[in-house]
């Protein structure tokens, strides 16, 4: 395990990460922070929210704020989890300065020296407290924009927070060019702006056998089969595919769409997918699979032919590259950095939000097309951690020199 004395650190702060209370958050942070630390040793604080009376919503919602132990260690490396002072639906426009107060009194708690640079995920809340914890320490601060800016831009209440996030930060690193140009038009300076994609782990993600993977699910041998893999929200659009697939099913009678993923604290959209399903009468062409580990996706992405992903928002959508690397093109909507993701044809298709007609005409373009499942697992294999990782290390090493 690594020690906070025998380095210098890097602390990363981040509310999304992976914890027993909830193992599938901020899976995409620990792929790349982790591999960060084969090079430069770090620590994480993943603030948690808390009042004295949520136990008592618990009795009501058993799943509302699952509680992570104090610490643990991932991997070698360890993890705290700090609580913060944070009422529902009141006072929340203070939750940036309750995490990094958080954070600063565990740190000085637990004694963590050698702290040389922190390093944050998401604007805000993280971004704004990592800023505020930095200046109270005097470390330089990186923040990494992964999509929930766009949203926060939006509102009146906290673009002046993430705008002041992004200004007090010493480099602000974006997922892709789209929220790299966000970021220009709350005025941040290009100077300290740098891009960097998530990565795809083509020793986790390759593709199996397909018949093998359909035999494992009892899909039939020639069913066309499209798949998204995501959380059961409304974001990721499995409604708007369901929509679409009346008009495909007349032109492949025997398709299956595979659905994989499960409620997040974001919400559960999947009773109202219940309601839309039984109404178009698709019972007996839309199948939940749940929610997978990472190393069993690659099994449901080879059963597939095609990955769609009709979201109204994303960041770089890690699961883009990982259907890729299991040789799948993807049909994807025209938002956030898909596109750059999708940057070909020779890769899938991207469609305008919101358009039923053009998505129905790409996934049906996508089921009759003979693609090169081996140019799209290359391209996949180009997108791997190794680049991005040096990139951080670039970056990282000269902040924590000079800061």
């Amino acid at each position: 395990m690594n020690s906070p004395d025998n380095a210098e650190q890097l602390l990363v702060l981040s509310t999304l990460f992976p914890s027993p209370a909830r193992p599938k958050a901020g899976l995409f942070i620990r792929e790349r922070m982790f591999r960060v630390n084969r090079q430069t040793p770090l620590i994480v604080l993943s603030p948690v929210p808390w009042f004295p009376g949520q136990s008592l919503i618990r009795l009501v919602k058993p799943d509302y704020r699952p509680t992570p132990p104090y610490t643990e260690v991932q991997q070698g490396i360890r993890v705290f989890y700090p609580r913060f002072l944070a009422l529902p639906y009141f006072f929340r426009t203070f939750d940036a300065w309750m995490i990094a107060h958080s954070c600063r009194r565990l740190i000085h708690r637990e004694q963590l020296g050698h702290i040389r640079l922190i390093d944050s995920h998401f604007g805000y809340p993280d971004g704004l407290a990592a800023t505020l914890l930095g200046r109270w320490l005097n470390k330089p601060v990186t923040i990494t924009l992964r999509g929930t800016e766009v949203r926060h831009s939006q509102s009146a209440k906290l673009r002046p927070k993430l705008k002041a996030a992004l200004t007090n930060a010493s480099r602000v690193f974006s997922v892709s060019n789209s929220l790299r140009r966000l970021a220009l038009e709350l005025g941040i300076d290009d100077q300290k702006l740098e891009v960097v994609g998530n990565g795809v782990d083509s020793e986790k993600f390759f593709p199996l056998d397909k018949q093998q993977c359909r035999e494992q699910l009892a899909i039939p041998p020639q069913a066309p089969v499209l798949i998204t893999v995501g959380g059961i929200v409304e974001r990721k659009g499995f409604h708007r595919v369901i929509e679409c697939l009346p008009s495909l099913i007349k032109q492949h009678p025997d398709l299956i769409y595979l659905v994989v993923g499960g409620a997040n604290p974001e919400g559960n959209f999947k009773p109202q997918l219940d309601k839309q399903i039984k109404r178009l009468g698709l019972g007996n062409h839309v199948r939940f699979l749940g929610e997978r580990k990472p190393e069993e996706l690659k099994q449901v992405l080879s059963a597939a032919d095609t990955f769609v992903l009709a979201s109204s928002n994303e960041g770089w959508a890690n699961v883009i590259l990982e259907a890729m690397a299991c040789g799948l093109p993807v049909i994807a909507t025209d938002v956030g950095g898909n596109a750059e993701v999708v940057s070909s044809g020779s890769l899938g298709a991207i469609v305008p939000f919101g358009d039923t007609e053009a998505l129905t005409t790409a996934l049906d373009n996508a089921l009759r097309q003979l693609w090169n499942q081996g140019a799209i697992i290359n391209y996949a294999k180009e997108n791997s951690w190794d680049s991005r990782i040096a990139q951080l290390h670039q970056a990282f090493d000269q902040l924590m020199e000079t800061g």
